[in-house]
């Protein structure tokens, strides 16, 4: 899988991914190449083409419904990301996000928590993916 940060230095990639984000904020259950094309003012082939990356990366989803296909934000691996990017913050920064400052020791129990968690997630995610016709 690519990494998610080269999959969203893509300006046309972060552009289909508002747009879902738009979509789905406003109840959309999927939005169509067509409809992605028409937005964009982009060329169906370019499209599809950052639909695959998108895909690929699993920060969309796909539905299809006939000869049409659906997509759908699925932003999950974005969590990296956010990640990535919170120390970079500051407290001031990090507050105004809505982020909540805490004391070095409960900032250090979060931290572990949080690994604890990840782990977890990745024990079941590796766990679900071993079972028969997955």
């Amino acid at each position: 899988m690519a990494d998610i940060f080269d999959v969203i230095a893509d300006g046309t990639r972060r552009d289909i991914l508002r747009l879902l984000l738009d979509r789905s904020n406003v109840g959309e259950r999927g939005t169509s190449v067509s409809h992605i094309v028409h937005e964009l003012g982009t060329s169906q082939p370019t499209v599809s083409k950052h639909l695959k990356v998108l895909r690929e990366a699993h920060l969309v989803t796909v539905r299809e419904e006939g000869q049409h296909r659906y997509y759908s934000l699925s932003s999950e691996p974005l969590d990296e990301v956010d990640d990535w990017l919170v120390p970079f913050l500051g407290d001031d920064a990090a507050a105004a996000a809505g982020v909540p400052v805490l004391t070095d020791s409960a900032a250090h129990a979060a931290e572990v928590v949080g690994r604890a968690a990840a782990s977890a997630k990745y024990a079941v995610a590796n766990a679900l993916k071993k079972l028969p016709g997955r």
